[in-house]
């Protein structure tokens, strides 16, 4: 059987697609070309099915949430936080995952940030 190799790319609709990269690249550090082509550092991607009616994602009207692996949640965190992005002020932690913590980019989509166990 034929197999995927990984996440090939995350595609979202903005109202202003150039401020958008510009706050992933200057709040978060992605660094992607200007064909968007980004190289992440190898490490765990997870990919799971949550029920339709979740608000973990935070709209109901959001149907996908992109989760980010971070190095130090809590450095994370205070830097959006020092650039003004709406950061939540709870973290969790699950024991043998690692902790989790959720900023939402300007064009409202809710972002997991992870800083594995």
């Amino acid at each position: 059987m034929e197999r995927v190799l990984g996440i090939g790319g995350y595609f979202v609709r903005a109202a202003d697609p150039a401020a958008l990269s510009a706050w992933y690249r200057d709040c978060l550090g992605l660094d992607a070309d200007e064909h968007g082509l980004w190289r992440q550092e190898a490490g765990p991607t997870v990919f799971a099915a949550f029920e339709s009616d979740t608000d973990y994602f935070g709209s109901r009207t959001q149907q996908t949430m992109l989760n980010f692996r971070v190095r130090d949640l809590d450095a994370m965190l205070a830097q959006l936080r020092a650039r003004g992005a709406d950061v939540a002020e709870e973290t969790q932690d699950m024991e043998g995952v690692g902790r989790f913590g959720w900023v939402t980019d300007p064009e409202g989509h809710r972002l997991e940030l992870w800083q594995p166990a």
